[in-house]
């Protein structure tokens, strides 16, 4: 069965020993130019088993409660609920997909900065308490419509104070949160703990530093008040290498132990999101056009000369949909070309661009490539967080599919872990490998 994003049920392909992710995506490239070339995903749930095993292993003192916007396809919250990791929740939709995995409201929190009273509603009604706010308006929200609410205090960080954009960012000053305290008393709303968010585009890792400071300071302020702490809430952006958590939890693990000691009943959590997701996916994409701009007068970036053409290569996917996040960030990601080249064949200057005709549509703006060709394929990686939006129907462009794998090596380990499709991954269907390097012996994830 080929997986789509809003499908209930999926197969899995167990991948043989020597086959890798080259050759489903070799296979399901040749499946794909025969039936209309559409782009599609190829999702590697083996990659979130062992980011999930090297968390436990560097921060096994935080419990992760992954973000559920980054990528909310059913494979992934699926593993997720089975490997046993709490969900940070935005909206109702997204909260009644977990829970309809099972995952108890204790394991819930919903993060969203600015919530609609219906949601706030909706969460009292299933039993979701645990949820965050910045302000007085929200707070006062919070209480009139969800009683039995539990509130983290949601600090802001010297990375997202002030600056050009620090009228955009989320978070309370530590000035303002005695006042928000004050409120909350009032309001019989029950202050639970704190939540501080380091961004993942900050390179700084000693903003922890002064981040734990506020966050005890809150603790210590909320003690005077009455309220009873027991939850902190560190969020998100961890990058998802090994170096960067391992660089984080040098900087903080020695001050939770001063200010939130083992023992002190305060349960530490963050919200990880690309940290799972982002290498677990890789995204194919056809040439649909082509356009050539001579260049006589440019200072040549490509090999032969000045003189050289550059290339507008338009695919089949754009920030209107799997590219949807390039709107706000960089793409730092340079595609791998499908097809075989010649080590000294000439690269040129080219533009990616998506289907829309429109000029916010580019995915890359400038590289170096050997010259394409309508319907050759490019490859992405690291495309499993903030690509699976239901794409603009411009053109009738149609959503990629997406095609998941793991490795027989990595369901063992899962199994090792304790976990089974029979008792934790209902929806999954696993199906043996078939993968051939043989144009004849196409691998198909048809259940």
């Amino acid at each position: 069965m080929k997986g789509f994003i809003d499908d209930a049920n999926y197969s899995v392909g167990l991948l043989d020993e020597g086959t890798n992710l080259g050759n489903v995506i070799d296979n399901y490239v040749y499946e794909h130019t025969l039936t209309g070339k559409n782009a599609f995903f190829v999702g590697d749930l083996g990659k979130i088993v062992k980011k999930h095993s090297q968390w436990q292993n560097i921060v096994a003192q935080i419990k992760p409660f992954y973000t559920v916007k980054c990528n909310s396809t059913p494979a992934v919250l699926e593993i997720l609920a089975a490997l046993g990791t709490g969900f940070a929740c935005s909206s109702k939709t997204e909260m009644a997909l977990v829970q309809e995995l099972g995952v108890s409201p204790e394991n819930i929190i919903y993060i969203s900065p600015c919530k609609q009273v219906s949601q706030i509603k909706y969460a009292a009604k299933v039993g979701v308490n645990i949820m965050t706010c910045d302000n007085e308006v929200e707070l006062k929200k919070i209480a009139r419509n969800h009683p039995n609410a539990k509130v983290l205090l949601h600090i802001a960080t010297e990375d997202n104070i002030g600056g050009e954009e620090g009228n955009m960012k989320f978070g309370t000053t530590l000035k303002n949160c005695r006042h928000l305290l004050e409120c909350a008393k009032e309001l019989d709303v029950q202050i639970i703990g704190v939540k501080f968010h380091v961004s993942s585009a900050c390179k700084e890792s000693q903003v922890y530093v002064h981040a734990l400071s506020d966050a005890r300071c809150v603790f210590d302020m909320a003690g005077e008040f009455g309220f009873t702490m027991n939850m902190l809430d560190i969020g998100g952006g961890f990058t998802g290498t090994e170096f960067q958590l391992e660089e984080v939890n040098h900087v903080i693990s020695p001050l939770l132990d001063v200010y939130f000691p083992e023992g002190s009943g305060i349960k530490i959590i963050s919200e990880p999101g690309s940290y799972y997701v982002s290498s677990a996916f890789t995204l194919a994409v056809n040439i649909i056009a082509k356009k050539v701009v001579e260049n006589k007068f440019s200072s040549g970036v490509g090999k032969t000369g000045s003189d050289e053409p550059t290339f507008m290569y338009y695919m089949n996917d754009g920030v209107y949909g799997s590219f949807a996040s390039k709107l706000s960030e960089d793409l730092n990601t340079i595609p791998e070309v499908h097809k075989k080249y010649k080590e000294d064949e000439p690269l040129f200057t080219s533009s990616l661009w998506g289907p829309s005709c429109d000029e916010l549509d580019q995915i890359v703006e400038n590289c170096l490539l050997p010259e394409l060709n309508v319907g050759d394929w490019l490859i992405f990686d690291n495309m499993g967080a903030d690509s699976f939006h239901e794409p603009s129907a411009f053109n009738d462009f149609q959503r990629p599919a997406i095609y998941y794998m793991m490795s027989y090596s990595d369901w063992y380990e899962m199994q090792d872990a304790g976990i089974t499709s029979d008792t934790m991954m209902k929806n999954f269907f696993f199906v043996p490998s078939c993968i051939q390097l043989s144009q004849e012996d196409k691998f198909s994830a048809e259940a």
